[in-house]
């Protein structure tokens, strides 16, 4: 038989394994060949999996979030109840959003400030919400019961808690300064309420003296003394109830499917105090901003210029600060202009004033007089703005010829105040309610008038005048005091009526608007 080399091969392998394996003796005992080293397996070390360090996640607080209205709803506290009046009016901020959308825009340059000082007193972040209950956050805000500003301080309590009200500054609408007021107010009537803080709101809307009054009444027949127990003037009965559903809805806005503009959740206004009187346009020069932009920062200013006497402090958006302090440390003592003038026949300190918008006491303290009397001939150094009345837009003139100018009627009447005058005395002869009259002309019920004063009085009709609305087609030839002396009205209403103020010609064919008394005329 043929033997393949493979065989022999496999073979000799063979022999060669059986020679180097230990033998076996007849006591079991195994020798092993000494003479080859012995092989040792490496050891392989296990496999360490290197995790990479997870980084801590930030802590959510409220003073990180992006948005104030968050930093507000994470830190409020007060028990919202099962109450038919909270249910109303959070259903009524749902179905306004639009409202809410308004308040944002406007809070937005002081909200941030506002939940900081808050937030050092350790105050319920409830109260920040009070500027939408009580003036829906416009600084301007004057009630019929003679309360301004964003926290409605009327004139008494204004002064009780350091505000002055002055010709120049009205500190009720300074909004740094109402703030501190209010929440130093609100302090005291939570110490009064033994930290009730239904009760110490409640009080800050009617006074502290009408809710004890309520809360004696219950006490002495038994009844609970909790603010909806209590008996109060319907306006106060609505306004924890408006402040507690506002709070709900600003907590759960996600829940609500309402979603308010944000307000970034840091300072964009600081407070800078120059140290002397500067005209607005100045100042607004300063800090390269508008006028219009540096009144609605400061509210409180009536007229052109900060107050002569103080307090000189101007609200400025934080990006100015920097350039306003260096054109203010270049330009130190040049903030206001000053007109020389002579004294002319029949010159007066109070014509002066009027004149130059500004008061009697200001030009006696420019020119180191102490009495009101000059001389003609006589030269006086008298403060005036920079630019005409019309600059300054937010001015208490300007507001008030704004509101003025509202059309409440049909005709509108003029009437200068006389001695003896009052709201009511005037209402009733010109048969309108005296609550309107104050509307009409930017004031409160209550409030005070000065002789000289001009009034608007708005009526659908003269006493026994039956009005009638006429179109007018404008004829070739006709002009506007033509067409007021045919219908027997005047030529100023016509082109109100009509908005021809920057019309300087009439249009064969045009069509005028006019408020015809048929009495009078023969239509």
């Amino acid at each position: 038989m043929r033997v393949t080399h493979s065989w022999v091969l496999g073979l000799l392998l063979l022999s060669g394994c059986q020679l180097t394996q230990p033998t076996t003796t007849a006591s079991n005992e195994t020798t092993t060949d000494t003479s080859l080293p012995k092989v040792v397996k490496p050891v392989t070390p296990p496999v360490v999996e290197v995790k990479e360090p997870v980084p801590p996640q930030p802590i959510e607080t409220p003073q990180n979030q992006e948005d104030v209205w968050q930093r507000i709803a994470m830190q409020l506290q007060m028990q919202i109840p099962d109450q038919k009046k909270v249910d109303y009016y959070r259903k009524w901020y749902l179905k306004h959003p639009s409202h809410l959308k308004t308040v944002s825009q406007r809070a937005q340059p002081f909200m941030y400030l506002i939940v900081d000082k808050i937030e050092k007193r350790g105050l319920p972040m409830e109260l920040a919400l009070l500027p939408v209950v009580e003036s829906s956050f416009d600084a301007f805000a004057y009630s019929h019961g003679s309360a301004a500003g964003l926290w409605q301080f009327v004139p008494s309590t204004g002064k009780m808690y350091g505000l002055n009200q002055n010709y120049w500054y009205d500190g009720r609408r300074d909004v740094n300064a109402s703030t501190d007021a209010a929440l130093d107010f609100l302090t005291d009537l939570n110490k009064r309420f033994n930290g009730n803080w239904d009760h110490a709101i409640a009080a800050y809307n009617s006074g502290g003296g009408r809710v004890s009054s309520a809360i004696r009444a219950n006490k002495k027949v038994g009844k609970p003394t909790d603010f909806f127990s209590l008996r109060l003037p319907k306006e106060t009965s609505s306004y924890v109830p408006k402040l507690l559903a506002l709070a709900d809805v600003i907590a759960n806005q996600e829940k609500y499917g309402l979603k308010l503009p944000p307000i970034a959740n840091k300072p964009v206004v600081q407070v800078v105090k120059p140290q002397e009187q500067l005209d607005l346009a100045i100042a607004a020069q300063y800090a390269g901003i508008s006028v219009s932009e540096l009144q609605a920062l400061n509210p409180a200013y009536n007229q052109w210029a900060t107050a002569p006497n103080g307090p000189h402090q101007l609200m400025l958006p934080i990006h100015s600060v920097d350039r306003f302090n260096k054109e203010l440390s270049k330009n130190r003592g040049k903030g206001m202009t000053v007109v020389r003038y002579k004294v002319k026949s029949g010159d007066t300190l109070s014509v002066l004033a009027n004149k130059y918008k500004t008061t009697t006491a200001v030009i006696r303290t420019a020119n180191g007089l102490k009495g009101n009397n000059i001389r003609v001939g006589q030269h006086l150094l008298i403060p005036a703005s920079t630019k005409g009345n019309s600059a300054y837009t937010l001015t208490a003139s300007n507001r008030l010829q704004k509101t003025q100018a509202k059309a409440r009627g049909q005709i509108k009447l003029t009437h200068t105040v006389k001695s003896g005058d009052s709201l009511w005395s005037i209402a009733k002869a010109n048969k309108v309610s005296h609550q309107s009259l104050a509307k009409w002309n930017g004031m409160g019920p209550r409030d005070t008038l000065r002789v000289g004063q001009k009034l608007v009085i708005w009526k659908n009709g003269a006493d026994g005048a039956i009005i009638r609305t006429v179109f007018y087609n404008v004829r070739s030839g006709d002009t506007i005091s033509g067409i007021a002396s045919k219908f027997k009205v005047k030529s100023q209403d016509i082109v109100k009526w009509n908005s021809l103020h920057k019309k300087k010609y009439l249009q064969p064919g045009q069509k005028l608007k006019l408020y015809v008394d048929v009495t009078k005329v023969s239509v």
